[in-house]
């Protein structure tokens, strides 16, 4: 087992399978050493959806929540692009997040909604977990879901 295999074991985290698309996309696309992820839903490996808006419906805790099982797929889609060897990610570069909110976006903590991907990519790939990032509320996500995340990653060729 591989260091980063080791350190989700270790958190306790349950890697999904790849989330396949729902419409006319890839999951991820490979452009030299890097990786761009599509938008990853916050859908749970039962195939249970956090659904709603931040500020109405749901909490910033059920928010991060929902951050995290975006970064769970992420992770599933980075292990998929790495032929299974996570090792092979060097840096997360970047990441875009987008919390379903109401009209009054102030009310919400966007940022610390989005913290509960970048948390846990700090705790499980280190320094190389850090990355830039922007968050934003939506009026509206895909499925109805509360967060969707994408990732741009460096790997090892």
């Amino acid at each position: 087992m591989n260091a980063i295999d080791q350190r989700i074991k270790e958190l306790q985290l349950d890697l999904p399978a790849p989330v396949l698309p729902v419409a006319n996309y890839v999951p991820y696309v490979m452009s030299g050493d890097l990786v761009f992820i599509s938008g990853q839903v916050s859908v749970a490996a039962d195939g249970s959806v956090i659904t709603g808006r931040l500020g109405e419906d749901l909490t910033v805790e059920r928010g991060q929540e929902a951050a995290r099982l975006c970064a769970l797929n992420l992770i599933a889609q980075m292990k998929a692009a790495c032929d299974g060897d996570l090792t092979r990610v060097m840096r997360i570069v970047k990441v875009g997040g987008f919390v379903s909110s109401g009209t009054n976006d102030s009310d919400v903590d966007i940022p610390k909604i989005i913290n509960g991907c970048s948390d846990l990519f700090v705790d499980v790939f280190g320094d190389a977990g850090r990355h830039a990032r922007f968050a934003v509320g939506s009026p509206s996500l895909p499925l109805n879901c509360a967060v969707e995340i994408d990732a741009i990653v460096e790997i090892e060729n």
